[in-house]
């Protein structure tokens, strides 16, 4: 069976676009408004319990790389599920169309995020069930948002060369790049055998103390900016309001753990600015 025939097949049994559109903009708005408490929430102090701010109260713990999978991997699942048994005609077939490329970078962050970075991380703190459930819900959330607005409401006419969508891209590429590269800055710090923290250096790192998120927020800035759509604003919005603060919190953390050894220049999580 091909999966224009599984298409079809998907369409007849729901038949409910009119409801899924109706269900897509109130979780589009839903990750616009959220994200503001989310900011405030998290720059007043409330942290993330997982990695070097673990506590107890947050539910059983999962394995670092099965919970990194297992969250990250209904994104790209959600997306491509929407694209392939909702997407209007042609998206499959435009492979150099700007729509297929911009898809194919949010593909491109799931399958490392999901695939990858787990089996390069060296035993990495076990994630509590809360904080693995809140970052499934998020993804399947964002998976739904990004899949649907690609599937039914991009246009797939604007080049790849307008100078916004090149402009987006270069700089979701520099930010894909940069979060690959912190990510392995921060798997290298330690040697074998060695314990306790130490300040990264390299990359994002010369310039924020988190130099993973900032590249990620740089990340999805680009990917907003090229594609043009509520939704991907909705998400880069989002990045920012929940890696921020942070961001924040961790160069407060290694100001306090190395004191006058840390980096005076270095920001928290956006260069030269914070």
């Amino acid at each position: 069976m091909t999966i224009m025939t599984l298409k079809n097949a998907v369409l007849e049994i729901h038949g409910v676009d009119d409801t899924i559109e109706a269900w897509h903009q109130i979780a589009t708005w839903a990750m616009v408004f959220t994200a503001f408490p989310v900011f405030i929430a998290l720059i007043s102090g409330i942290s993330a319990p997982y990695g070097r701010y673990s506590r107890a109260g947050w539910g059983f713990y999962i394995n670092a790389r099965v919970a990194w999978l297992t969250q990250e991997l209904p994104a790209l699942l959600t997306f491509t599920y929407f694209i392939l048994f909702f997407g209007a005609p042609g998206i499959l077939e435009q492979p150099l169309s700007s729509r297929t490329i911009l898809a194919a970078a949010f593909c491109a962050h799931y399958l490392y995020r999901a695939l990858v970075y787990p089996f390069l991380i060296r035993g990495g703190k076990p994630t509590p069930f809360s904080v693995w459930a809140m970052s499934l819900t998020f993804c399947v959330w964002n998976g739904f948002l990004q899949g649907w607005t690609f599937a039914r409401k991009m246009h797939s006419d604007i080049p790849v060369w307008h100078p916004r969508i090149a402009a987006g891209l270069l700089l979701w590429l520099f930010g894909f790049i940069n979060v690959m590269r912190a990510d392995s800055i921060l798997t290298n710090l330690r040697k074998p055998g060695d314990t306790g923290y130490k300040i990264p250096r390299g990359g994002m790192f010369e310039y924020v103390s988190a130099g993973n998120y900032a590249s990620e927020i740089l990340e999805w800035t680009g990917f907003a900016l090229a594609a043009g759509t509520l939704q991907a604003f909705a998400f880069a919005l989002f990045t920012f309001c929940n890696l921020a603060p942070r961001g924040h919190h961790h160069h407060l953390w290694y100001q306090g753990k190395f004191k006058d050894e840390y980096p005076k220049r270095r920001k928290a999580v956006m260069p030269f600015i914070w």
